[in-house]
């Protein structure tokens, strides 16, 4: 698990580029009821696109902030909101065959995240690898779905979101303190099997 320093600042690049993120979520539902739909799907194509860059600037520009992974996760749960919305506006009768998949995201997301705000009062924003791996094949997934092409990476990008929840919500039950940044629910049982080693043997 990573340990870098955060500053408390709100201003930060990375900071602002989520928040353009929320707007930019407005904006897509309003284009999906427009019927833009090859403008919705570039845009949400740059706006997905931005969580990667504000993370990495967030590391070279070291502008970690306490608020930033608070405004990500926000951030994030605006954009896939308004990628629901619009595919729903714009893609409804393709989705129809896809909707046990879309309920068991949809379920697993709520599960994970509600689970997090009762144990720790928090928004858990782990950031997982299975999260970034979901985030990037849901792009891949909307763009073939809003490209009116297959839907089939659509369905794989579904069944790792489910995953990748589970294990959001595995993390919350076994991490007994609110953190961020957290690669994967292999970090966390290898930091409790090193804390109760420890325990048993303090002198060791």
């Amino acid at each position: 698990m990573k340990n870098e320093t955060r500053t408390d600042r709100i201003v930060t690049i990375p900071n602002i580029i989520c928040l353009l993120r929320m707007l930019g979520s407005i904006v897509l539902v309003v284009l999906a009821i427009k019927g833009r739909d090859q403008v919705f799907l570039w845009m949400f194509v740059g706006l997905a696109m931005s969580d990667w860059v504000d993370g990495k600037l967030a590391i070279l520009l070291n502008q970690r902030s306490t608020w930033g992974p608070h405004l990500d996760s926000w951030a994030d749960l605006a954009l896939y909101c308004a990628l629901f919305i619009g595919s729903i506006l714009l893609q409804g009768d393709a989705l129809q065959s896809e909707l046990e998949w879309i309920l068991l995201a949809l379920a697993s997301y709520a599960l994970s995240t509600l689970t997090g705000l009762w144990r720790y009062r928090r928004w858990p924003s782990y950031h997982t690898r299975a999260a970034k791996t979901s985030w990037f094949l849901i792009l891949v997934g909307s763009v073939c779905l809003l490209g009116g092409w297959n839907l089939w990476p659509l369905r794989v990008a579904l069944a790792v979101v489910i995953l990748s929840n589970l294990e959001a919500l595995l993390i919350t039950i076994l991490s007994p303190n609110w953190q961020t940044d957290v690669e994967s629910i292999f970090h966390v049982l290898r930091k409790r099997t090193h804390h109760t080693v420890k325990k048993k043997y303090p002198y060791q």
